[in-house]
């Protein structure tokens, strides 16, 4: 159980909540002053693949340069959610959701042990990167950018993109092409400072509302349940009131948006804990940065919604939540 920082009376709560107003009050002001660069290294972002898989994504998500360990991460997240045992109703199989045509075709034995197993992700994940190279080659004479051309390959066929001389103009392929982009943003190490949310501010004010609120494990804030509230559904139900749409538990918001260092967070951003530091499907906690080191969040059955530290043992990390990079997220993982 978390140690817990309980506002003591309701004149320190309120006063709080002032200071926290005057916080978010500058950091609007520090927001459009701000000209960071949001953007994706090569290296993967602190715990973002489980760590049984960041070896293999890492080593081969440089195979070609039309990928990346992000984009393929994106990938594998965007396909199976990282699960070596999922199945569709289609048939794909294994953390890469290959169909068993596709397999026979293009998968490869990755380990070295003699046999090619759909099930088995260092099998799995070097064919992914390897059937993304080879589609790459099959574009690379088209004009445009390789690594869209690649995924439109993998949506539409090759035929489809050497036709139109890049991305096809089908909704499906476009919006998938952007889906992966965006995301494989949240799998990447930024490089640079991130740009501050232009819905923050907003997100925060929400949630000092529901300040002294009881939680409720489940609870999304709808009337039935009393306007209540556990950790993810605080979050989820802030950002929707600016018109952004995360995903239902903590550890699928963790992918809506880059990931500032401890030292670069901002009022707005959702700050994560786990159990488990290198895995962010592990994640069971999240809640709002509001500034000097504290959240807003709906801790435990028992406690209401509070201001607590951020800075315990089981600090995860933090995500700048952008409209686009939730809009990328999968529906179901």
């Amino acid at each position: 159980m978390r140690k817990a920082w309980i506002v003591a009376s309701v004149a320190i709560s309120s006063a709080l909540a002032f200071v926290m107003l005057l916080v978010v009050g500058v950091y609007l002001v520090a927001g459009n002053l701000v000209n960071g660069v949001s953007g994706g290294a090569k290296s993967l972002a602190k715990g973002s693949v489980p760590a049984a898989y960041a070896a293999l994504v890492q080593k081969w998500g440089n195979l070609c340069p039309a990928i990346s360990p992000a984009l393929l991460a994106a990938q594998l997240y965007q396909e199976s959610g990282f699960n070596p045992r999922a199945q569709s109703h289609a048939a794909a199989q294994g953390i890469a959701q290959f169909i068993p045509g596709t397999w026979a075709s293009h998968g490869i034995d990755g380990d070295g042990d003699g046999d090619r197993d759909v099930w088995d992700p260092k099998d799995a994940i070097p064919s992914a990167a390897s059937y993304d190279c080879e589609l790459a080659s099959y574009v690379k004479k088209v004009g445009g950018n390789p690594t869209e051309n690649m995924l439109a390959a993998y949506n539409a066929g090759a035929y489809a993109v050497i036709k139109y001389g890049g991305v096809p103009p089908y909704s499906e392929t476009r919006n998938y092409v952007k889906r992966i982009t965006t995301l494989s943003e949240s799998f990447a190490a930024p490089v640079g400072r991130v740009d501050p949310s232009e819905q923050a501010a907003a997100a925060i004010e929400y949630a000092q509302k529901k300040l002294g609120t009881p939680y409720l494990w489940g609870g999304t804030g709808t009337a039935e349940q009393g306007g209540r509230f556990d950790c993810s559904g605080l979050t989820q139900a802030a950002y929707e009131t600016v018109g952004i749409k995360l995903p239902r538990v903590a550890n699928d918001q963790y992918n809506a948006g880059p990931h500032p260092s401890r030292d670069e967070l901002l009022p707005g951003d959702l700050v994560f804990f786990s159990d488990d530091l290198t895995n962010s499907r592990a994640i069971r906690h999240v809640g709002i940065y509001v500034g000097g080191g504290y959240m807003i969040d709906a801790p435990r059955t028992g406690a209401v919604i509070r201001f607590d530290p951020i800075d315990t043992p089981d600090y995860f990390g933090a995500t700048r939540v952008t409209e686009d990079g939730a809009k990328a997220l999968p529906t179901t993982v």
